[in-house]
């Protein structure tokens, strides 16, 4: 069939339906905020979050309860494990979900994601035994897998502002709710559930916001384009601007183009592949920290803690994450627009070292100094932390088309994943075994926890420069 020379308007071409088709002509025809389906973005992130950060303040106590441990200084080496199942589980099946949502769209894997919350937090509250606890926690890690609509500002914020609400709710839930029994004893008896399972409560919490999430989860709108572009007597034609040349069915010569070229290997692009890479780093030491955190607090004084109950944890966890939401929204905008997601993060991880440095000074404080001191390093921490991964995740963004950000992402998560899964075995290693050398002559204690966990923070900040690094090209 003669096809025009004659430059015409580039006609977009939509597929009667097709989900995706259905979801870009709404964008086309609304030129406002898609605030819906941001709603949608936000809360099934919060549902992600919520059970990874829940379990820092208690999970001391419960690795205590559990009696696996036969010394103190013990605990954090068992703990690490419950940590890492979660995110082993995670890096296991991370590049399978991505691909999963690429080929069958993404509303089945959020939905499925959802419901491993609701099932498997709440049996990890009900653990009467330390394997069945790292079971648990690995299958949520395993089935827990959100795929993100990518958006590059203002998606971005609402995905990392969500994290940093989990990062309040998360931690005030296991801070107050775990041991009710203990705590509140005349709203909960030693004979009740939760005296039988002291850490099922903040679990059931989570699981019943996840059932909620997983209702409203069923109304959200698909985005996989799911059509065979060569049926053209099943399209719409929408025209838009962009002169380019096409055929009386309105197939255009971009239309072919797209259509038969094939995607780029992933693998290859070193501007992707390398921002994964050191952004594994900064994850690794991420959550170390985290998970040394609350080991540290908790731990008792003459080991170099604090001696905080899971109460003071989860609090001085939730003011971080307070203070680390209203920096996202009214702070890090202009700090990224100032100095770009690169410069930000190599400035922010300068500053993360002598901030790590002062923790194990801390121990020699007491009263409201203490808190004041300890509340502030852990907001300023949080706050360093938040802008290196927004900066990553914007790198990760522009280094990939969209048709491909889903199997990015996949890529992206499967191996953060598996450094969060080493990072707490190896940060509860590191610190049970400086427990047990508070004399030693070099970095006693927890000096040389903190030592390591800025030798981490190093290796990422000097990775973070070329050659290594890449930044895509716009």
């Amino acid at each position: 069939m003669a096809e025009s020379t004659e430059p015409l308007l580039k006609r977009k071409v939509y597929f009667d339906g097709c989900p995706g088709c259905k979801q870009d002509r709404r964008k086309e025809a609304s030129s406002g905020i898609p605030y819906k389906e941001f709603f949608y973005v936000w809360i099934i992130t919060l549902c992600t979050a919520l059970p990874i950060s829940s379990l820092f303040p208690f999970i001391y106590f419960m690795i205590r309860d559990l009696h696996v441990a036969e010394r103190e200084e013990d605990i954090g080496f068992y703990a690490g494990f419950v940590g890492a199942s979660f995110m082993f589980g995670r890096a296991l099946t991370s590049l399978f979900w991505g691909v999963v949502a690429d080929r069958y769209g993404r509303k089945p894997v959020i939905l499925l994601g959802i419901f491993s919350v609701t099932i498997f937090n709440t049996l990890f509250g009900l653990s009467t035994s330390y394997w069945m606890a790292i079971t648990t926690r690995l299958l949520l890690g395993s089935l827990n897998e959100v795929c993100r609509q990518e958006h590059q500002s203002l998606g971005l914020s609402l995905v990392t502002t969500a994290w940093g609400i989990g990062l309040i709710i998360g931690p005030a839930l296991g801070g107050f709710f775990a041991q009710p029994a203990e705590k509140y004893p005349e709203i909960f008896s030693q004979d009740s559930l939760f005296g039988r399972f002291p850490y099922f409560l903040p679990c059931l919490f989570i699981s019943l916001f996840a059932v909620c999430v997983l209702i409203g989860s069923l109304w959200l709108p698909e985005t996989l384009h799911k059509h065979d572009s060569n049926k053209m007597g099943e399209t719409t034609i929408e025209d838009v601007e962009t002169p380019y040349s096409s055929d009386s069915k309105g197939h255009t010569d971009k239309d072919e183009e797209s259509d038969t070229q094939p995607k780029a290997n992933l693998f290859k692009n070193w501007p992707l592949m390398s921002s994964v890479i050191v952004y594994c780093i900064f994850s690794l030491h991420d959550m170390a920290y985290t998970e040394i955190f609350s080991l540290w607090a908790v731990s008792d004084k003459s080991y170099g803690g604090l001696s905080f109950s899971s109460q003071d944890v989860g609090e001085v966890l939730a003011i971080s994450g307070f203070g680390l939401l209203v920096f996202q929204i009214l702070l890090y905008p202009r700090i990224e627009k100032l100095l770009g997601p690169v410069s930000s993060l190599r400035v922010a991880s300068v500053l993360t070292i002598p901030v790590l440095a002062a923790y194990p000074f801390m121990s020699k404080l007491s009263g409201l100094q203490l808190t004041l001191i300890v509340n502030c390093a852990s907001l300023l921490k949080n706050v360093l932390s938040v802008i290196i991964v927004i900066g990553f995740f914007i790198l990760q963004n522009n280094a990939v088309s969209q048709e491909q950000r889903g199997a990015a992402n996949g890529i992206a998560m499967t191996a953060m994943s598996l450094f969060k899964a080493i990072a707490p075995a190896a940060g509860g290693a590191i610190f049970s075994w400086a427990q047990k050398r508070q004399h030693a002559s070099f970095l006693p204690g927890d000096q040389m926890v903190f030592f390591i966990l800025n030798v981490v923070e190093l290796m990422g900040l000097l990775l973070s420069f070329k050659p290594f690094l890449i930044q895509p090209s716009k």
